[in-house]
């Protein structure tokens, strides 16, 4: 196993080093929170159509709830596959461009996501998106390397 995983700073070659470990878990995460997120909404369209309706019935955005939750449905899912095939891609390859790609999708989301909390007044709520997208950010730094 220490010859797979190398924290030192000599590692051999073919180890996956300090940085790698930090990328694929940033990746991962990703590919977890906005996979998760994506699939929900699309297996459960209805009940998030119904839940967000509500929820924005007093905003700005009452009128336009399914086309917003469409995009925001197929950024998450993208940004979660493209996360998830950066994981392989880190793995495999030792190159982190389409994880990088994933946590860009990953913030605009998290924009997308924060920008209609904030308009439904929903501000503790929106405080609740500033870790996932320090998460993002962080990605988009680190994997875009």
């Amino acid at each position: 196993m220490s010859s797979l995983i190398c924290l030192a700073s000599q590692c051999p070659e073919g180890a996956i080093t300090a940085p790698d470990v930090v990328r694929t878990g940033i990746a991962l995460f990703l590919a977890i929170v906005f996979l998760q997120s994506g699939l929900d909404k699309i297996f459960d369209w209805k009940g998030n159509l119904d839940w967000l309706r509500e929820f924005f019935a007093s905003s700005p955005l009452a009128g336009s709830v399914p086309p917003l939750l469409l995009v925001v449905t197929i950024a998450e899912t993208a940004a979660g596959l493209l996360s998830v095939i950066g994981v392989g891609e880190i793995l495999l390859a030792g190159t982190s461009v389409i994880a990088a790609w994933g946590a860009l999708l990953s913030a605009i989301s998290l924009l997308m996501v924060l920008l209609g909390q904030r308009l439904a007044k929903a501000y503790a709520d929106a405080a609740v998106i500033a870790p996932y997208f320090l998460v993002a950010s962080l990605g988009i730094w680190l994997l875009g390397q």
